[in-house]
């Protein structure tokens, strides 16, 4: 870990001590170390510049949401000390709705979700983040559909002319990290899988994953088995059904005591033009930015297949650029 606090044991010790010393230490003042000054964070809903958004962002749902708690699932990783590094974060949060703020007056509901960030880091300092949370999963959990809380942050952010605008490639902002993972083989086997989903070739689903998959999807769902992934994936595909499909960053990796497991980053880029997970085709043009992860291994014949998948995208944002074109707010 040349160049990073020795501290810290590897790199996943180093994502995932970070996380907990910033957000439940309550080390905000860290960030000033932890993360570059003009750090760019792309989540579906914002493109931010800068670490004062980033902590202030920070500050906000913590006083929100005073008792977070992030753990950290795994960490999918590539690249080396001197060069920089890429993880591919997962984590597992709980949260109590205890004050106002965006999500609304205080519920006291206990929520909890997944998030997926892929952070860029050298010098014992993150430059550059892609940041899903389910805010799906989120909003349904206080009680909101997620085509309704986008409609409502619409409104509460100024209007359509106002409002924060989502990611797209319009607003992106080039970092600087130029990276694309690697070569890894179970990286490439999961590509090649979702590759061959997003051509409509869903016959890859009863092959490639085990009859008794876990899987993990937006909105919180979990679903179960070959039936489950082909109702997630087809769902998603029929909504936007020419978009381009477009893997970002890969990696797969084969370490000691864990199974081979894989992270890809990918984007989908269209038109909603077709009856799926978004209702009623509206033609709007959509951009969604995605993260999956799979575990690998060979329970029966030693055939190895998918035994494991999370994926996450962002439902709100998904439908605040739909609102907008539409103007259904």
């Amino acid at each position: 870990m040349k160049g990073f606090d020795p501290k810290f044991a590897d790199f996943p010790d180093y994502i995932i001590g970070i996380t907990k010393e910033i957000w439940e230490d309550r080390g905000l003042a860290t960030l000033h170390n932890y993360y570059a000054p003009d750090i760019v964070v792309r989540s579906p809903g914002s493109v931010v510049v800068g670490n004062q958004g980033v902590i202030a962002a920070t500050m906000a749902t913590l006083a929100e949401f005073p008792d977070r708690t992030l753990y950290g699932e795994d960490v999918i990783w590539s690249g080396t000390p001197e060069g920089g590094l890429l993880s591919s974060h997962r984590l597992y949060s709980t949260a109590t709705h205890t004050n106002p703020g965006v999500y609304g007056a205080p519920s006291g509901t206990r929520l909890r979700y997944r998030i997926i960030a892929d952070c860029h880091a050298i010098k014992n300092q993150i430059n550059d983040e892609w940041l899903i949370r389910d805010q799906g999963a989120i909003v349904r959990q206080l009680g909101i559909e997620p085509n309704d809380y986008a409609r409502d942050l619409i409104a509460r952010e100024g209007g359509p002319d106002a409002c924060v605008r989502p990611y797209t490639p319009a607003n992106d902002v080039d970092g600087p990290y130029k990276g694309t993972g690697n070569d890894e083989e179970w990286g490439a086997r999961y590509a090649d899988i979702l590759n061959r989903i997003m051509a409509a070739d869903f016959t890859v689903i009863p092959t490639e994953y085990d009859r008794a998959a876990n899987l993990c999807y937006p909105g919180g769902t979990e679903a179960l088995s070959h039936d489950g992934a082909d109702q997630f994936w087809m769902g998603l595909r029929a909504s936007f059904p020419n978009a381009a499909f477009k893997i970002e960053h890969q990696i797969g990796r084969n370490d000691p005591m864990m199974p081979p497991r894989a992270a890809l980053r990918w984007t989908l880029h269209g038109k909603h033009e077709g009856w799926g997970a978004f209702g009623r085709p509206t033609g709007a043009e959509v951009f969604v930015l995605g993260a999956s992860h799979a575990e690998f291994g060979a329970l029966v014949g030693g055939v190895p297949k998918l035994r494991r998948e999370w994926t996450l995208y962002d439902e709100t944002a998904i439908w605040k650029q739909i609102l907008l074109q539409t103007g259904e707010f």
